[in-house]
């Protein structure tokens, strides 16, 4: 990946960031992060006892994932 800078006004820019060049995550990591804030906006901090439990849901598809924080988000 190389940026491209260019000036404006004396200024050097980069170019915006491209999606592709990304690092990617885990899918089942990405569950686990969007799990435990959901679990927080919600009000229900996790606690170090529930890391089984939430390794276990992010394990789960996708859309069980999707479907369990819909319901915290529900609960506001």
């Amino acid at each position: 990946m190389t940026a491209t800078a260019f000036t404006l006004e004396g200024d050097y820019l980069l170019a915006p960031p491209r999606p592709a060049d990304r690092i990617g995550i885990d899918p089942r990591d990405r569950r686990r992060l969007e799990l435990h804030a959901a679990l927080t906006a919600a009000g229900i901090p996790p606690r170090p006892e529930d890391r089984e439990a939430i390794e276990s849901l992010s394990a789960l598809s996708g859309s069980v994932n999707s479907t369990v924080q819909r319901w915290l988000h529900h609960t506001l």
